[in-house]
């Protein structure tokens, strides 16, 4: 997982660690060799996608097939061909290749073109209380646990913020604003994904065995589900109104990555680094550390909405069916990349605590996630 760039600590230790040779050119070959692997698995992804449903249409399958998502492709031919080169031996001189980070910012700023602020603001009310409530108990609920486990500062910064927002994409954010370690990110990302594949399946099974109405489970998954993909694909499962709902709850709570980072980063100034001899970040430090793939998602909504309402409604929808098709792109490749860079070291070097933690706060997110979407979409109904 790519952390911020420009800090000379992690600079240094990521090159001490990685097996790379030294001369530049060979090393972008490598990385060039790592782009091609990306992008491979990215058309494969694609290609089934398309066609895994059509070729089980008429078999014992057929429903699971179209219930499988693109996410799902991904990770799985990520993590095989991270097998495959991890048993050759080049994976480490290909990371290089692997930007999660940059793939995922892309995606995110591209999603908010996707969605039309008119929307939001018919589920706003109940969205916004939902992801405010949720938000600020199950971080500072992981944040304290995490504590109790003697886990380390920005670790539990990363933890909180990944179980409580929206997984890798505000773990990234909390990594920039607390100036976290590769190798913590990294891991919080593992976590993540380990457990967002299950809730792809669990919670739309739950969800029917509970007879949830469609607003009521779309508000659950959509405050659940860490990652906007696996949520996209969880709602998908249960119908379109639960999809709707579950994607303004998440982009609600997407919008407030902006504001938490903002938060974190003035707690880790004032406090965590208060006492360190090195000099304490300033007013430029903090809007340094600030996720800017935030500001860009708030401005391709704002400036989608205007464009939208100034041209026919088939140059508009044309125009937002190639910029959907676009972020699935990026954020193919995000997930490719994810499974390309996780690692099972990772996770046993860190022990069990943290798994633990990340464990506990997912069930404690369930159940006020679910005890919250009961209460403010119960009588809601999606306008069509």
């Amino acid at each position: 997982m790519t952390a911020e760039t420009g800090d000379p600590a992690v600079v240094a230790a990521d090159t001490a660690e990685t097996p790379v040779a030294p001369d530049r050119p060979n090393h972008l070959a490598w990385t060039a060799a790592g782009l091609a692997v990306v992008l491979l698995l990215a058309s494969i992804t694609h290609f089934l996608d398309l066609n895994v449903s059509k070729w089980l249409a008429n078999t014992q399958f057929a429903t699971v097939s179209k219930a499988i998502e693109y996410p799902i492709y991904a990770i799985i031919l990520g993590l095989l061909g991270n097998l495959v080169l991890s048993t050759l031996g080049v994976l480490d001189r290909m990371r290089g290749a692997f930007r999660t980070e940059f793939f995922i910012k892309t995606g995110l700023v591209l999603l908010g073109a996707s969605i039309n602020l008119s929307v939001i603001v018919s589920a706003a009310g109940p969205a916004l209380v939902q992801s405010v409530v949720l938000i600020t108990c199950i971080f500072l609920f992981t944040f304290w646990l995490a504590g109790v486990a003697g886990l380390d500062d920005k670790l539990r910064a990363l933890l909180a913020a990944a179980v409580s927002i929206c997984g890798v994409s505000a773990a990234i954010a909390a990594a920039g604003a607390v100036q976290a370690k590769r190798e913590q990110l990294a891991y919080t990302a593992s976590l993540v994904i380990l457990f967002a594949i299950p809730s792809i399946f669990i919670q739309p099974w739950l969800a029917g065995l509970m007879h949830l109405s469609q607003p009521v489970a779309g508000a659950w998954i959509g405050g659940n589900i860490d990652t906007t993909a696996a949520v996209t694909a969880a709602g998908t499962l249960v119908g379109d109104d639960a999809l709707k709902v579950a994607t303004i709850v998440k982009v609600t709570q997407n919008a407030m990555m902006g504001f938490v980072a903002v938060l974190l980063t003035l707690y880790f100034v004032t406090m965590v680094e208060r006492s360190s001899d090195a000099k304490r970040p300033g007013i430029g430090e903090i809007w340094r550390r600030f996720p800017k793939f935030v500001l860009g998602f708030i401005a391709a909504s704002v400036i989608a909405t205007w464009w939208l309402g100034t041209v026919p409604k088939a140059q508009g929808d044309a125009t937002i069916a190639a910029i959907n098709a676009m972020r699935v792109w990026f954020l193919v490749l995000a997930f490719v990349s994810i499974g390309l860079e996780f690692r099972v070291s990772s996770l046993r070097e860190a022990g069990w605590k943290p798994i633990g933690v990340f464990a506990t706060a997912t069930v404690v997110n369930l159940t006020l996630a679910l005890v919250l979407a009961m209460t403010l979409f119960g009588n809601f109904t999606v306008t069509k």
